[in-house]
Formats: C-alpha cells, structure tokens, sequence
C-alpha cells in the first residue's frame, strides 16, 4: 500500500473555512425571543418623565395606549377603569429610536456569505425589494431593540441602482408582520468619483475617468429609459412589452417614492444633486460625510441629509478633526433638514445597537442635546416618510416607545422595558443570555 498524501494546502484550507462556517451557522439558525402578542387592554405607564420629543417634557407624566395607540399624556389623564397601570416613578418614557440606514434582517455574519441576502446580482435592479428577504428570526434584532432602537429602515446594496428598502419594526413572526412601510424608497448608489493619480495605479487616469462617466451615464440612462416607459404605460399600444425592472420605477415618478442617493464626497454630492436637478427629481442624500461643504445648496434644494456615521473619521488630510462630528450641527445651523444613523454596511449591522452614541458625539460637537434626540427619532420618521405614525409621542401616533433610566443617548442608561405597537417586547438576546452564563460561572466560584 502506497504511503497516503498530505492534504493540499488549498483542499486543507477549503475544509477548514467549511468547518469553521458550520459552527457559526450552528449560532446564527435564529433567535429563540418569542414575538409579542398584541394588545388586548388599555396600559397606563405613570409617574415617569414623558419626553414626546415634539414638546416640552412632562415631569411626573402618564401615557396610556390602547390597541397600539397612543390615546393620552399628560401630568394628569384620565386612566381607564380596565388598564394595566405601570409604575414608572423615576423613569424616563422616550419614543422608540429609528435607525434610518441599515441591514438590520438582511444578514447576520458578515463573514459567511450563506446568511447574507443584501444584494442582487448586475447594477440596475429597482424592483428589487427588501421586505421579501428580510429574516424575521436575527439574532440582531433582539440586539438592538435591547438598545432602544424599534424600528428601522434596511435598505439593499449593490449595483449603482440597488433597489426599494422598507421600515420595519424590530418585532413579528413574519416580514409582513414587521412591515411599517414598503417600498420606502429607492436607493441609487453613485459611483465613487475618486481618481487614483498615484504611480502605482492599477488603470491610467484617462481609463478611471472613463468609468466613473460610464457609471454615471449608466444612471442617467436607466431613468430616461424608465421615463419613457413611464409615459408608454399609461397608453400602451399594441406592442408594448412589460418591464419589471422598469416597473420598479414606476412610482418615482408618480410622486409616491422618494430616491435616496447614497453619496459621501464632495465630489459625489455636487453629481448627484446636478443630476437631480437633471432629472427633475427630489433626492434624499445618505451618508453625506462632506455633506456641511454644500450646506447651502442642499438648503435651497431642500434635500435632506441621513448622516451615516457622526463618528467618522476626516475624509481629508487638511479637515478638522472633527468635520464629521459636527456635521450635524453644521447642516442644523444652515438649515438643512437631517437625521442620524449607523453607515448601513453588512459588516457593520452587529454594531447598529451604537446608534445612539452616534447622536450622542454629534450633541458634543455643537448639535443641542434635544436636537441630537431628534435626530434618531423625530426627524428620521419624517424623511422616510412616517411621521404621522413614529418618532414621537402624541395620541394617535403608534405606541412605539421605551422606558429607560435615563437619557438613551448616555451609555450607563439601561433600556428597562420596550413596547411596539402597544406590544410589550422581550429584551432579552444572545448578548444578555451569554452575559447571565458567565455571571453564574463567576458567581458560584
């Protein structure tokens, strides 16, 4: 018998990335929280601080819900006979935070491409739609609801036409369930306008120059076509052909979804909003890092800005080192609508629980406190559109809405309980389960 071969590096290597992707499949089958049921008699949370963001506080305040809805607050309401009355002494009774840039349900490690449902293939996809891939099971949801956040907008990637992203609740069994609102909007990513001039370039500087062009009349292209077939549909002749791509763009230009252009350098903003202008289209601008550079322009435009990542680094060597951390304070004082959120790339979804310490850095670079609350609360729900519904506390409006031990945008403040939809929501998580583990292996030391 012929003495056996070592493995090959590449077949020892495959085997090891395969064993080592089953052990964390074996972690990411789904999350074990139950979805709340729904509210069947009235609550009543007394004695807290009522902050309804779109009014002055309400010290020693109660709110009582009904049916998923808000039907009262105030320092004195009257409370039904039938409610579950809540001691809230102490406490602070906050809107639900919305995070307005992210993957939340779309992917769960970033590393094990089976778990990743972020994008579709080619780079004209507008009919592409977040709300039938969404995976109601995460264990990132549990993650970041323990954060306050309760509500989201997840949004695809890829392609320069990515498609049309939905808001979601962080609670259900099913998409359909999670859905606030879909399709929210459609996401066009332009393309990266920056040219490599270094001598180790992979392509000449006329060759780049080509493709950024290329990518940007791709864009331009893509819309004249869908405009045409817009104006087509609405008498169709005999040889008219259906388009579901062009179909996805429909509602564009029937006023009813807005185009969120993701586009961080300067370079990008001035394309993005020439093309706009172009296009006779209303933009809302994610990301916007340099966004404060343009201030003006975006006001007289009224374009509002979803700053993804108030904590990021300078995009420049000569900028301030803080041009991103007052970004938002910036924008405020110019005018310029805005809101706050996490960069809503899959390796960073893990890490969307820290959108308030977003906000948090932009109120201590010049943004006022109530502002920076605003901005992952009231003003998100009024540019995707969901303002009647969200962001703030007022009857009528969905009780959507957290109990905390103080101001949500501190890190030592502790979300104590959750409600969505008047649904009083489990906080618990793989985090806190592995946090209790380890406590009881100390404890019994």
């Amino acid at each position: 018998m012929s003495p056996r071969l070592p493995p090959s590096p590449r077949r020892s290597g495959a085997a090891t990335a395969l064993v080592f992707a089953a052990a964390l499949l074996g972690n990411a089958l789904g999350s074990s929280e139950i979805p709340a049921p729904v509210q069947t008699q009235p609550i009543a949370l007394k004695g807290a601080t009522v902050h309804p963001v779109s009014a002055p506080d309400i010290v020693a305040g109660t709110v009582v819900f009904e049916n998923g809805k808000i039907t009262a607050l105030g320092a004195d309401v009257a409370v039904p006979a039938n409610a579950e009355i809540i001691d809230a002494t102490g406490k602070h009774v906050y809107p639900g935070l919305i995070s307005a840039n992210t993957v939340l349900g779309l992917t769960e490690i970033s590393a094990v491409r089976s778990t990743l449902d972020v994008a579709e293939q080619g780079a004209i996809n507008p009919n592409a739609r977040v709300a039938i891939s969404i995976n109601p099971d995460s264990e990132l949801l549990p993650v970041v609801r323990a954060n306050g956040i309760l509500t989201a907008l997840t949004v695809p990637e890829g392609g320069l036409i990515s498609g049309q992203s939905a808001v979601l609740r962080m609670d259900g069994w099913t998409p359909e369930e999670m859905t606030v609102r879909s399709p929210a909007a459609l996401h066009v990513r332009w393309p990266d306008m920056k040219i490599d001039r270094t001598p180790r370039a992979r392509k000449s500087v006329e060759d780049q120059q080509k493709e950024i062009d290329k990518a940007q009349k791709t864009i331009r292209d893509a819309f004249a076509i869908a405009r045409s077939y817009w104006q087509a549909r609405k008498t169709p002749g005999p040889d008219f052909k259906s388009d579901l791509r062009w179909e996805g763009l429909l509602p564009v230009f029937d006023g009813t979804l807005p185009v969120f252009v993701h586009a961080d350098t300067l370079a990008q903003i001035e394309a993005a909003l020439a093309w706009a202008k172009e296009a006779q289209l209303k933009i809302v601008l994610v990301g916007g890092q340099d966004a404060w550079r343009v201030a003006p322009q975006l006001k007289e435009t009224d374009t509002p800005v979803i700053i993804a990542l108030a904590t990021a680094l300078p995009s420049r060597r000569d900028d301030p080192y803080d041009s991103a951390f007052s970004n938002a304070a910036r924008l405020r004082e110019a005018g310029v609508r805005f809101c706050i959120a996490t960069n809503g790339q899959r390796s960073e979804a893990a890490h969307d629980r820290n959108l308030p310490y977003e906000a948090s850095m932009a109120s201590a670079f010049g943004l006022p406190r109530d502002e920076a609350l605003k901005a992952v609360t009231h003003y998100p729900a009024q540019i995707l559109g969901i303002g009647d519904q969200l962001g703030s506390l007022e009857p009528g409006k969905a009780a959507t809405l957290i109990i905390t031990s103080g101001d949500p945008l501190d890190f030592p403040t502790q979300i104590e309980a959750a409600f969505i939809d008047g649904r009083k929501i489990d906080l618990s998580n793989r985090q806190t389960r592995l946090r209790d583990k380890y406590l009881e292996k100390y404890r019994r030391k």
